[in-house]
């Protein structure tokens, strides 16, 4: 597709409004082979199925942490609240330390998990599927929880390449 298309395309997925999660695994350091902690931003999410409990998000292949994903069995998916829009943006930045200023602690698989988070979902990759250039992940959830169960709790929304709030 050119370039003019692909924007214009980008542009008018933009129209959907999506709630935003940060995708977390364990990955390698490429100079020293030590694992460190890996996260990335994810509009993609999606639940699949209740039984067995699935859900499935996707990757671009050039991300930089593609390989971490591509290859790891565990991850974990955290969805975010209003109030997190710093953790999304610092995690859809190339080259930050993503885990400098968050809490967070290993959790299944050692996938990193934060302490702070809407609904989270600790999962084990169940299929990876093609999907042009991106790569689609399903996991099955092995544990689940939510925080921030007031009614007053707003989720951290993205719409037309923006963060928005419930009206």
């Amino acid at each position: 597709m050119k370039s003019e298309q692909a924007k214009e395309l980008r542009h008018a997925f933009g129209h959907f409004a999506t709630g935003v999660t940060v995708v977390t695994t364990m990955g390698c350091d490429k100079t020293t082979g030590a694992k460190r902690p890996l996260a990335m931003t994810a509009n993609s999410f999606s639940s699949v199925s209740l039984e067995p409990p699935l859900i499935l998000w996707s990757i671009d292949k050039n991300a930089q942490s593609y390989e971490a994903f591509a290859h790891n069995d565990h991850f974990a998916v955290h969805v975010l609240h209003a109030g997190q829009q710093a953790l999304s943006t610092l995690c859809a930045t190339r080259n930050a330390d993503k885990f400098a200023t968050a809490a967070w602690q290993p959790g299944i698989g050692d996938a990193p998990i934060f302490d702070e988070y809407s609904a989270r979902f600790q999962c084990q990759v169940e299929h990876r599927y093609e999907g042009g250039d991106h790569q689609i992940i399903v996991g099955r959830v092995l544990q689940h929880d939510c925080q921030n169960e007031s009614e007053q709790a707003q989720p951290l929304l993205f719409f037309k390449g923006k963060y928005c709030a419930v009206a």
